[in-house]
């Protein structure tokens, strides 16, 4: 098993400029595996390393998504230059960029966390560079292709613990998103209702006992197919083959 492992992982040449090149460190890109490999590479590190600073308590609360990690440590027993000298120092081929909290506010993935005296308060974060272009309306697009990106702004918007004001404020920037990239509002505002009543209907559906069958939208054959099954009690679960960027 490990030289099968070793084997997939060293398959890491690129091209560039018509020359081969093969790196010396790093796994392959692309590959399957890569992500598995280094996301149990990155947990040992933490069991190794990590696990000492947080039983010292200098280091309040840690937690990582992938590689953005997010972290709390304690003002009268460590700084952050300390913790980011001793993070560099554990692994010569991982060097991390620490981003301090600025005016009490850190972002985190896309969340914007700010630190009040009794309470944290969660927004939303956008980079600055953010365009907000979606696949528009207009293009010759499957409709669950264009409508993904607002399922996910809109469950976003829903489930995160936002106050009354920044919930408006976001539902506020979702229809401009929207109505930027072509798109009628009377679709949005029905799919706010129908990912708000969800909850409700999985509840009611539990005694339910339907059967699914997974189809890979691809081309009108496939959606004829499944045309026919939403006349039986199968329900057809959709696979995009596409992905949105951000």
């Amino acid at each position: 098993m490990i030289t099968l492992l070793e084997v997939t992982l060293q398959q890491n040449y690129f091209s560039f400029c018509n020359n081969i090149y093969q790196p010396q460190k790093g796994v392959s890109v692309g590959s399957p595996i890569s992500n598995t490999v280094a996301e149990i590479f990155l947990q040992d590190l933490e069991k190794t390393h990590l696990k000492q600073i947080l039983d010292k308590q200098n280091i309040t609360f840690y937690t990582r998504y992938v590689d953005d990690i997010l972290l709390i440590y304690n003002t009268k027993h460590t700084t952050p230059e300390i913790i980011h000298s001793h993070i560099n120092k554990i692994h010569p081929n991982l060097q991390f960029t620490p981003t301090a909290e600025h005016n009490n506010s850190i972002s985190f993935l896309d969340l914007l966390i700010t630190r009040h005296p009794t309470q944290i308060e969660i927004d939303i974060f956008r980079k600055p560079t953010t365009t907000d272009t979606i696949i528009n309306y207009t293009s010759n697009h499957p409709t669950e292709h264009k409508m993904a990106a607002y399922s996910y702004l809109i469950n976003r918007m829903t489930s995160l613990p936002l106050s009354d004001e920044k919930r408006i404020a976001e539902w506020q920037n979702i229809r401009t998103i929207a109505n930027n990239n072509k798109f009628p509002i009377h679709h949005i505002t029905k799919l706010r209702t129908q990912i708000q009543r969800k909850p409700q209907m999985n509840t009611a559906n539990n005694n339910n006992n339907n059967r699914w069958a997974n189809f890979t939208y691809h081309n009108p054959k496939v959606r004829m197919i499944t045309n026919f099954f939403r006349q039986t009690d199968i329900k057809v679960a959709f696979k995009s083959t596409k992905t949105l960027q951000n």
